[in-house]
């Protein structure tokens, strides 16, 4: 398949390497464009924690090697190996000696497998986790941009996307909850419906309430409203959630007991030492409401809600701890689906593989049979050619006709003969002889 897999050992490599190792921003598209030079294409996949090249090296054998269905060689793949190794180096100026150790390289079956795995999660921080197979279209469409992808690659890619998806669909390797964002989102879910029309209040905007907003307002919530001691924070935040059927408003923290009425769900997670939302406060909000549901995920230590908001009817109360027992419920179930994931990569690696052969015996074919055409019109151009001119009699320009078209059409099959006689080979021999035999009866 000629596919292999280069990147940095993330568990290994120190934090200093790795970070002058990434590819990042501009450095990606110039990396594509320079390795455009001397692969197939190329894909680079670059996140917080994994730097990855995937490739398609070169085919180095000669036009009548291919013909004979030879492949290319394991140490011409490995020159091309150490040739992408070398680039990176170079690229990052650093010598190959001092990145070397810690880098890993896949190829063919191994590197299919391997990207199989990434794209299903399977080989991530977080077990399971579907983000990877976002960065992986993004940077597919950074390749695609920059012209770094050929049909065979995008054939691949293709292939590994929709068994990704078959992992996922199959299997509840993704299925459960395992970070505090998709725990809060997944919660928002089991309540709500018709998120269109339901409000997320955000109490505070640092980093971990940024991460739960993000995903609750990937669920399609209409309104959004972030209550801030920092108007300017708050204002990076809200246009960070923006979009066009949303509507996101930014208050001050002293607000809140105004706003907290207007919120079907609250996040907060202030770092404040006080508590911002008391009983009082929720059944004041409450009754605004109508006492129509709502949901509070606390993120805070020590509580941002009056644990005494519990109490309440028609209040879902739900705190750090109680998130991360369930989270770590589901990491459980996460790691005994892993099982039957790891099994489904296996069958859909051998079927891509072998749908693979037969798209490539397909183009073989069809090249065979392209050359062929072009040599029988060759050989019978020459021929009409000395008919006309009668430098010999007909009966002899059509015996040589007849002869070289037989060596022309017998010349690969008899070459692969040779071949498969030559290696031992006794099952192609026979394939091919049997073909031969099936073929002289028709």
């Amino acid at each position: 398949m000629r596919l292999v897999v280069i990147g940095v050992n993330h568990k290994t490599a120190p934090v200093a390497l790795r970070e002058r190792l990434a590819l990042v921003g501009d450095d990606v598209n110039i990396a594509l464009e320079q390795l455009e030079r001397f692969t197939d294409g190329s894909i680079i996949v670059s996140t917080c924690n994994r730097t990855e090249i995937y490739a398609l090296v070169p085919d180095d054998q000669s036009s009548d090697s291919q013909s004979s269905n030879v492949g290319i060689s394991s140490a011409v793949i490995s020159a091309h190996i150490d040739r992408i190794k070398t680039w990176l180096a170079d690229f990052k100026q650093l010598s190959l000696s001092e990145i070397d150790p810690y880098l890993y390289v896949h190829r063919d079956t191994h590197a299919l497998t391997h990207w199989l795995r990434v794209a299903a999660g399977l080989d991530s921080m977080i077990l399971g986790e579907p983000q990877i197979l976002g960065q992986i279209k993004k940077a597919v469409h950074l390749a695609q941009d920059e012209q770094g992808i050929n049909n065979q690659l995008s054939w691949i890619v293709d292939q590994v996307f929709a068994a990704a998806k078959r992992v996922r669909n199959e299997t509840q390797v993704g299925a459960q909850a395992v970070s505090l964002g998709f725990a809060a989102a997944k919660l928002v879910t089991q309540i709500f419906d018709n998120l269109a029309s339901r409000t997320l209040l955000v109490v505070a905007a640092g980093e971990m309430n940024r991460l739960v907003a993000t995903h609750i307002a990937g669920l399609g919530v209409g309104r959004i409203i972030i209550c801030n001691r920092n108007p300017e924070r708050a204002e990076a935040l809200a246009a960070e959630l923006h979009a066009p059927n949303r509507r996101v408003e930014v208050r001050h923290l002293s607000d809140l007991p105004q706003v907290l009425g207007e919120a079907d769900i609250v996040s907060s997670c202030s770092g404040s030492m006080n508590v911002l939302i008391n009983k009082t406060m929720t059944l004041q909000a409450l009754k605004r409401r109508r006492y129509q549901p709502m949901l509070m995920v606390d993120l805070a230590v020590p509580r941002d809600i009056d644990a005494a908001v519990s109490q309440i009817d028609d209040v879902y109360l739900y705190s750090v701890d109680d998130l991360q027992h369930v989270i770590a419920g589901n990491l459980e179930q996460r790691r005994q689906a892993a099982v039957d994931a790891e099994l489904l990569v296996s069958q859909l690696v051998v079927e891509m593989e072998r749908s693979f052969q037969v798209r490539k015996v397909g183009r073989d074919i069809q090249q065979y049979r392209s050359r062929t055409h072009d040599q029988v019109d060759k050989l019978l151009h020459e021929s009409l050619a000395r008919l006309q001119q009668g430098d010999s009699s007909p009966e002899d320009i059509i015996t040589e006709l007849s002869r070289r078209l037989t060596q022309t059409l017998t010349h690969a099959p008899s070459k692969l003969m040779r071949k498969a006689a030559r290696e031992g080979d006794s099952e192609l021999l026979e394939f091919v002889v049997t073909g031969l035999q099936e073929a002289n009866r028709r």
